[in-house]
């Protein structure tokens, strides 16, 4: 009998925002890109809480425990700015939004799971980092901040919803989706000697993009759209290179 390989986990650090009430549907559902509404009892979303302008506050995973309950978790940094920004936004409805305290576990290429260790081998950070880079999984403070757009980091085709209602953001984004274009997008890199966050990447002695994470052979990194996939570009002031995955 062939045997199965459990999965990898690791252990991550959260902060939890609560939103309850009898208007915490409505609310989230006013608030964030993706459609709260949408979801059963127990299953959640990605989701972004956004300016006016369509930059990030913070990215956010939307779970529904119950009609009225939600869970938002986020960055350990981004907790009470969501909670501000959130209650800031409240006015008049119904709705509870306090901190909540959880341990939470990452399923690699999985689910969040909370409070109870998923089975698996547990990872290692530098692990957990190097998978995260080689998935392509953007993260806040390296590749998202509020400088980013969404559709540079590709958030437009994992947490936005294009068929709900309107949020903050909202406009600008559908603007672009429709009707602009990105100039630069995130990229996975295949590196070959040295790289690190902050280098810039070059391509015949131009500017054209620069490294936000970088692990062993496998960078993360902004690059400009017009450049080839098969292009070659140099790291600057380093005796290293980067090709387009």
């Amino acid at each position: 009998m062939q045997s199965v390989t459990s999965p990898a986990v690791a252990r991550r650090p959260r902060a939890f925002v609560r939103v309850a009430g009898p208007d915490a549907e409505d609310y989230l559902q006013r608030m964030v890109s993706n459609d709260v509404e949408a979801l059963d009892d127990g299953s959640a979303c990605e989701a972004l809480l956004l300016t006016a302008k369509a930059r990030v506050i913070a990215p956010l995973r939307v779970l529904r425990r119950r009609a009225d309950d939600f869970l938002l978790s986020t960055e350990p940094e981004l907790g009470e700015r969501v909670r501000t920004q959130l209650l800031r936004t409240r006015f008049a409805a119904k709705v509870e939004i306090e901190p909540e305290d959880h341990e939470s576990w990452l399923v690699l290429g999985g689910d969040e799971i909370l409070d109870e260790r998923p089975p698996g081998a547990e990872v290692s950070e530098d692990e957990l980092e190097h998978w995260r880079i080689e998935s392509g999984i953007p993260r806040w403070g390296s590749e998202i901040d509020e400088r980013i757009l969404p559709a540079e980091a590709g958030l437009d085709e994992t947490h936005i919803s294009f068929t709900k209602g309107c949020y903050p953001g909202q406009e600008p984004i559908a603007r672009q989706r429709h009707r602009g274009k990105v100039n630069r997008r995130l990229r996975v890199l295949e590196v070959e000697g040295d790289a690190a966050a902050g280098d810039e990447l070059q391509l015949e002695g131009k500017t054209v993009g620069r490294i936000t994470s970088a692990t062993q052979e496998v960078a993360l990194g902004y690059v400009r759209v017009e450049v080839p996939q098969d292009a070659v570009l140099a790291i600057a002031a380093k005796a290293g290179f980067a090709r387009l995955r």
